[in-house]
């Protein structure tokens, strides 16, 4: 068993395809194949349930993959020794993004990084259960480092560095009467929210914890951006960081929320228990100088 066996082994149990791992590793499907059935071979057990339609992990290449993952990880530190004599970056940085965050200008970050370091090929997905989605993959070994918001503070295993803090203010319809409103007078309305496991959905779930307060989510929408929408057609309010809040809209408005301060923060977060690699700690220092906060 050498290093090509894991990192084909990894690559189709991310993928969870032949075809997309081949194409990932840039090599035909059948030398993919063959050296999965050789790794079998030499561990003496199935690694993949294979079906005409997908294929899943067995138990053994569930147990399997957190230790390739270890191995890959130190592999591609000697890497980053030799390449920090030698003089320039080399490997793969997989990153989690999450969607509709404006105060991150996160395609002039990649095109800064990857002019920076060519020998560095960036991997971006988003994850569609939000920051709790970002840190469970993190934990997984399916990221190097996450863009996160608030994820539940009992979380451990994951080195959290804050990039930004902004204040959250209800969004509420334009005829609103005063210049502030309370969590409680809000509560009297339908709110328009991100799904659980969201940051923002935590902060605004705890400040109503903390406050002995309830309140009904009618509508959960993914695109944070999006929730004025629903308030401007008088379908709730919404409480929201101040980059979702419409300046131009003149049917909402954005409130300051009377006795208590709700902040949403920007993070970017590494797995505790894997070391990270040169590229990816050069991705974290140059990330801060991409926040923009107006």
């Amino acid at each position: 068993m050498d290093l090509r066996h894991l990192e084909y082994f990894v690559a189709v149990a991310e993928e969870l395809s032949f075809t997309r791992a081949a194409a990932r590793l840039h090599v035909v499907q059948s030398g993919v194949s063959a050296t999965i059935r050789a790794l079998e071979q030499h561990l003496r057990a199935e690694l993949f349930e294979r079906g005409p339609q997908r294929i899943a992990l067995t138990d053994a290449g569930a147990a399997l993959l957190p230790e390739a993952r270890a191995v890959l990880d130190a592999a591609q530190g000697a890497r980053d020794a030799v390449a920090r004599v030698r003089g320039g970056l080399r490997g793969t940085v997989h990153v989690g993004a999450m969607t509709s965050v404006t105060i991150l200008d996160l395609p002039g970050l990649l095109g800064r990084f990857t002019a920076d370091h060519p020998g560095v090929t960036v991997r971006m997905r988003a994850a569609p259960t939000g920051s709790a989605g970002l840190a469970q993959a993190l934990l997984d070994g399916e990221f190097d480092l996450a863009f996160l918001s608030d994820i539940d503070r009992a979380r451990t295993g994951l080195d959290i560095h804050t990039l930004a803090r902004v204040r959250m203010f209800a969004i509420v319809p334009a005829a609103w009467p005063g210049p502030s409103v309370t969590l409680e007078r809000l509560a009297e309305r339908p709110f328009i929210d991100s799904p659980a496991g969201f940051g923002n959905r935590v902060v605004v779930d705890r400040a109503y914890a903390a406050a002995g307060l309830q309140r009904r989510v009618a509508l959960e929408v993914v695109e944070i951006g999006t929730a004025p929408e629903y308030v401007r057609h008088g379908l709730g309010v919404s409480i929201m960081p101040a980059f979702s809040v419409p300046s131009d809209d003149p049917g909402v408005k954005g409130l300051p929320i009377e006795g208590a301060e709700l902040w949403w923060t920007l993070s970017l977060a590494t797995a505790t228990r894997r070391r990270p690699t040169a590229a990816t700690r050069t991705f974290l220092e140059l990330a801060k100088d991409y926040v923009r906060l107006g």
